[in-house]
């Protein structure tokens, strides 16, 4: 996000000549703290940004500077196209940006690679949502996007659990794994990671907040993704499990390695198959809806706050079918 905030810096520079720092901040919606960083970055960067001292001064381009999109070679081209991304970009709100921007890197482009985006279109599309996921954005994305991007500190709201929490987040980025958004924003001293489908409110101020330029998005995601995915599972259940239970369990599991250890965890089967084996799970809450879904193929036998909780769900579905649906008699039934 960084270096499309550099470009448009450019950009305004070449569309409007000199403007002082404090209008680019304006424009940019970041704090002129930033814009002298982005300008000394585009100085080394070899861009001639000259900055006019005085009254009238300000920061313009030397010598008519101007970008041009020449030297593009086919294989370029074509990998831009490919970079755009339009389904992630439209959940968070910027699919009529990257469909401007598209048309106006085509204009640029010279007529022989004008082709380009539609030999990509034609080749590759990414779809990035895992099977049985809904397909639609996080409800809050689209404002988190926009806090992200104009480096705005937001109040936000948080399922942990059964309860909810509200920390105050200066949001560094926003990352798609398997389908899930993610929000990584500094708290306080600490760097903390959200699931943005857990978010339950966001209140995005007036307040800009100076990002750290060292933080490397992709490099804190490398390091803390596994981390934070146990970190998250701070509960354990103890099962019992059919032969089918313990093969479906491999699709309810939050993570690959949690079923792996179910299965190293696992003692040898019973008479029918059966085997007693725990589970990491991020709360009890979140374990009733997911073993739910097993049914009559698990038995949970801790905690027992669980086993009770499921037990009831039993009870009632089976009198849901103690009696013939509404309207129908046994005799019809038959």
């Amino acid at each position: 996000m960084r270096a499309a905030r550099l470009i448009s810096l450019v950009l305004l520079l070449q569309s409007r000549g000199t403007m002082t720092a404090a209008e680019l901040a304006r424009e940019l919606e970041v704090s002129e703290r930033t814009v002298y960083r982005d300008v000394v970055a585009l100085s080394a960067a070899g861009v001639p940004v000259y900055a006019d001292r005085g009254r009238a001064g300000g920061y313009r381009l030397l010598g008519g500077y101007r970008t041009r999109l020449t030297g593009l070679t086919r294989d370029e081209a074509e990998a831009l196209f490919l970079a755009g991304l339009r389904g992630p970009a439209g959940d968070m709100g910027l699919a009529d940006a990257v469909a401007s921007a598209e048309l106006k890197v085509l204009a640029a482009l010279p007529p022989a690679l004008r082709d380009a985006p539609a030999r990509t279109g034609q080749r590759f599309h990414l779809d990035v949502p895992g099977w049985f996921r809904e397909v639609g954005p996080p409800p809050w994305l689209t404002e988190l996007a926009g806090a992200v991007w104009r480096d705005r500190v937001v109040e936000l709201r948080y399922r942990r659990g059964d309860r909810e929490v509200t920390r105050t987040v200066r949001p560094y980025g926003l990352v798609l794994k398997s389908g899930v958004w993610y929000l990584v924003g500094r708290v306080g001293d600490d760097v903390r990671t959200y699931r943005v489908d857990r978010v339950t409110g966001v209140a995005v101020g007036a307040e800009t907040f100076d990002r750290d330029e060292d933080f490397d998005l992709a490099g804190y995601w490398r390091a803390q993704a596994g981390s934070f995915l146990r970190d998250m599972l701070r509960a354990r259940v103890t099962l019992r499990l059919s032969p089918a239970g313990l093969r479906q369990l491999r699709h309810l599991a939050d993570a690959p390695f949690v079923y792996d250890e179910a299965v190293a965890a696992a003692d040898g089967p019973d008479g029918q198959g059966w085997v007693v084996t725990w589970l990491s799970v991020e709360s009890v809450d979140v374990a009733y809806h997911q073993l739910l879904g097993l049914g009559p193929e698990v038995e949970v036998l801790d905690p027992p706050e669980l086993r009770a909780r499921l037990a009831d769900a039993a009870r009632r579905s089976a009198a849901l079918y103690a009696t013939p649906p509404a309207g129908q008699d046994a005799s019809a039934q038959r």
